[in-house]
């Protein structure tokens, strides 16, 4: 059997932790590097340990669990001399494939993690970092909701007469994470090829600037600056008549891409007399749109969400009951794909499922075990990289891990 790929990740927040975590799902082996707790510091390593809810241990909250399932953790001080060895040590020992870091890049070579310095333990590592803007900006910090604010994302979202607001998760973390996650796969499938190491960086903004490739491009081709996407709310800006309409007991998304569906909606007896000559095309159909929501809504309210989903759906049309996530987990293409773990206090938990199914996942039923405590792999990984008992004492002692 082969070695499994071995990971190191100098991790915190979302962004890399979800990164790591698409490893775990993989079958490679992560192991969460962090900075050792100091006497009197207050709150160490992964800040998001110490959000949520409390479930017994000070460095476990509930935030911190699910990207961080079926993982391994270690703690070493970088900023000391000893900790940079004691990590190249590992790096070699352990023989370890991929370092991922999401560090202010400033702090790379201060920390001794920097490619150049971390290759010199394993000529093939893969090296990965995300950061806000890259390297060239060492400086900036990358925290999700400035990131979508800085990019566009908030500008584009919410009520067209309302504020600015962003996406309603993380995206900018989740796209910069699954970036990392391809971007190390691709590298190993390289090094088949050779047997070369590789430095990655991914910028956060670029990533979230590649989204924006329905926005981007109009700058391109409008003849004024009026035709610019600005907030729809929840209409589409560019297929009509897309829009949330109330129901009976609720409220469904309903998307009409094209004009024979469009045809096909207004065929049904009660729905008829949304249809004109006009409507026919989008274009027919942009130019009388704030009219035909209402008349959509006004027929809408006499169903109830089930039963307009239903009767949308016997006409292939994309419509949906808007959720809550609440509902999303119970749905039956969702709920049996559900990862589970086990809380150190015995309870068995639902957390979220995985992109894609994996054969590691099905070998171990989707279930992983919980998050790892602050350094709670310490002993075991140190001693399999050969550092005998007594110096881990030492190095215990001297704050080094």
């Amino acid at each position: 059997m082969s070695k499994p790929i071995t990971v190191i990740s100098l991790e915190q927040a979302l962004a890399l932790p979800y990164a790591t975590q698409r490893m775990v799902h993989m079958g490679w082996r992560v192991i969460r590097l962090e900075t050792p707790a100091e006497e009197g510091g207050g709150n160490a390593g992964d800040p998001n340990r110490y959000i949520g809810a409390d479930l017994g241990y000070h460095d476990l909250h509930s935030y911190y669990i699910a990207p961080n399932i079926g993982k391994e953790a270690i703690t070493i001080n970088l900023k000391k001399k000893e900790g940079q060895e004691l990590l190249l040590r590992l790096i070699k020992e352990l023989e370890v494939d991929v370092f991922l870091c999401n560090t202010l890049p400033k702090r790379y070579k201060q920390l001794g993690i920097d490619f150049e310095t971390l290759s010199k333990a394993n000529p093939k590592l893969i090296w990965c970092s995300i950061s806000a803007m890259g390297p060239k900006y060492p400086d900036a910090a990358g925290y999700d909701p400035a990131l979508q604010s800085l990019m566009g994302y908030t500008f584009l979202t919410g009520e067209t007469n309302g504020k600015p607001v962003p996406c309603g998760i993380p995206i900018i973390d989740l796209k910069a994470g699954d970036e990392a996650f391809t971007q190390v796969l691709q590298a190993l499938l390289e090094q088949r090829d050779n047997a070369n190491g590789k430095e990655i960086h991914v910028s956060m903004a670029q990533c979230a600037a590649s989204w924006l490739i329905t926005a981007l491009p109009q700058l391109s081709f409008v003849q004024s600056d009026s035709e610019l996407f600005q907030r729809s709310g929840n209409e589409h800006r560019s297929f009509i008549p897309c829009n949330v309409y109330q129901t009976k007991d609720g409220m469904v998304y309903l998307a009409i891409g094209n004009d024979i569906q469009w045809a096909k909606f207004t065929s049904q007896p009660g729905f008829e007399s949304l249809a004109s000559d006009k409507r026919k095309t989008n274009a027919g159909r942009m130019l009388e749109k704030d009219k035909l929501y209402i008349e959509i809504g006004e027929l809408t309210k006499n169903f109830t969400t089930a039963a307009f989903v239903d009767h949308c759906r016997k006409l292939s049309l994309s419509v949906a009951p808007v959720n809550t996530i609440k509902d999303v987990a119970q749905l039956e293409f969702i709920q049996p794909a559900m990862l589970q773990t086990t809380l150190p206090n015995g309870k068995d938990v639902s957390l979220f499922p995985p992109a894609g199914d994996t054969e590691f996942l099905k070998k171990n039923k989707n279930h992983l075990p919980c998050s790892p405590r602050l350094g709670e792999n310490n002993a075991e990984i140190f001693q399999e990289a050969g550092i005998e008992e007594n110096e881990l004492s030492r190095l215990k002692n001297e704050n080094t891990i």
